[in-house]
């Protein structure tokens, strides 16, 4: 695809051919009137449900380990201003979509902000499928601690991870997203049900779980000799909890109007800066850093977190499907053409193959989360290798192609203050995007040793009791 360097804002450009948004959404929606499965089918309202099941999810509880190791004021201010950055670059990914509508996901747009260059593809579908398959690892993982909780570790635990498995297996089958919206409007209600009894538990109970004698104790700053791993770990808990701009676009493409998915981003961000912020401070207060667990729900009276803890099953549940789902279709819609009836029609291959990798993804999910048993490192991790590519690099330089489209080469030598100002800030999350990746990705693979050398710790494949 060539760049129209004078296109309106309402032109999208399609093969090299330029239309008006309306013309071509009328003509995708068009297509698919006769079919039995419809893709472009979502609301504005299904679609929030969707990114609010996304956002209001089970790390939300790491919050208060994050603002133990940072210190409440320097967490808070973490909290909001990436939630900011993530806020902006949704719309700056949502001007890029809207430009480019026939760019079906994160893997498609990868290549074209890339100059059209195979390896661009490639190398954004690894990651992408990576980084939603780790994501069903931490929701297995997640699922495992539960069912411990819940049974006093009645079965090993690889048995309980291989049966959160299965389960969230049933649950991907649904193959469009306006399938599964129902599920993720429950699933958001019920986890913030969950953080609201998490915040009351945790006022009330007499003393936390594991108190012993050691005094409950909350910093408005770190703690002198907090080490640079503990550091970037708990900055890397936030930012994965915060960026999900990786499932945006294929939410965007299943729109019935792309243009107000602006609506349901900003809604999210508002509510979500306020439940982070609310949830992370009074747990953490009432808790205390030398007692809070990630999540934590491990820090609270053994009849308060059995009782919390329950509300959030959906989400446990939703969330790991979701990202299946995310990957499914990805790896469906290309191993089909366009308009194959597999696709749109119930036809026995179609279910077949879409069944066969959803398996797939939830075996390579159970083995990592196998392999890496331990909650707040995985989630560092996922930010640390996949987080700088799709919550920083990606829309920095997308905000450089945008402009270069709109104004032609040269555009950066012609800027107001502001133009300088908003150039500067793309640059600084491309740099900031490779830091994450450098130095951050060192801290979360140094915490998973120190985790292990520790001790204490389950081991991979254990049947040793994780709640």
């Amino acid at each position: 695809m060539s760049g129209n360097s004078h296109m309106k804002e309402e032109d999208v450009e399609v093969q090299s051919t330029t239309y008006s948004l309306d013309e071509y959404l009328q003509h995708e929606i068009s297509q698919e009137e006769d079919h039995k499965i419809k893709y472009r089918t979502c609301s504005w309202q299904k679609t929030a449900f969707l990114l609010f099941s996304e956002y209001i999810c089970l790390a939300i509880l790491s919050f208060p380990w994050s603002f133990s190791v940072l210190g409440l004021i320097p967490g808070l201010i973490l909290t909001v201003g990436i939630a900011l950055i993530v806020l902006y670059t949704s719309l700056v990914l949502l001007d890029y979509c809207l430009k480019h509508p026939d760019l079906r996901d994160v893997c498609d747009i990868g290549q074209h902000l890339f100059w059209n260059k195979n390896w661009a593809w490639y190398f954004t579908a690894v990651c992408y499928l990576l980084n939603n398959t780790f994501i069903q690892g931490l929701h297995v993982l997640t699922g495992s601690r539960y069912l411990n909780a819940m049974s006093s570790h009645a079965i090993c635990t690889v048995g309980f991870g291989a049966i959160m498995g299965v389960v969230c297996f049933f649950f991907s089958l649904p193959r469009t997203f306006s399938g599964l919206s129902s599920l993720a409007l429950i699933s958001a209600v019920a986890t913030f049900v969950s953080v609201v009894l998490a915040m009351i538990f945790s006022g009330i109970q007499d003393v936390p779980a594991g108190f012993d004698g050691t005094p409950v104790k909350w910093n408005l700053w770190p703690e002198p000799g907090t080490s640079y791993v503990d550091g970037m770990n708990a900055m890397l808990n936030i930012t994965y909890t915060l960026v999900g701009q990786i499932v945006l676009p294929a939410l965007i493409w299943e729109m019935k109007d792309p243009r107000e998915f602006k609506k349901v981003v900003w809604t999210v961000t508002m509510c979500e800066i306020v439940l982070y912020c609310i949830a992370g401070s009074i747990i953490y207060v009432y808790v205390g850093g030398y007692y809070i667990t990630a999540p934590a729900f491990f820090s609270l009276d053994p009849l308060y977190l059995k009782i919390a803890f329950s509300f959030v099953v959906p989400t446990l549940i939703f969330l790991g499907v979701l990202y299946a789902s995310v990957s499914a279709r990805f790896i469906f819609l290309r191993i089909f053409p366009k308009n194959s009836p597999h696709i749109h029609e119930h036809t026995v291959l179609g279910w077949s193959v879409w069944a066969g990798i959803l398996a797939a993804t939830w075996i390579a999910a159970f083995i990592i989360a196998e392999l890496i048993p331990f909650f707040s490192s995985l989630l560092s991790l996922m930010s640390s290798l996949f987080d700088c590519w799709f919550g920083f690099i990606f829309w920095g330089v997308a905000y450089l192609r945008v402009q270069s489209e709109e104004y032609g080469p040269g555009w950066w030598k012609h800027q107001t203050l502001w133009g300088y100002v908003k150039l500067g800030f793309n640059i600084f999350l491309i740099v900031a995007g490779f830091y994450i990746l450098g130095p951050g990705t060192y801290a979360t693979a140094e915490a998973i040793v120190q985790s292990y050398q520790a001790g204490g710790m389950p081991g991979p494949f254990t049947c040793k009791n994780n709640a």
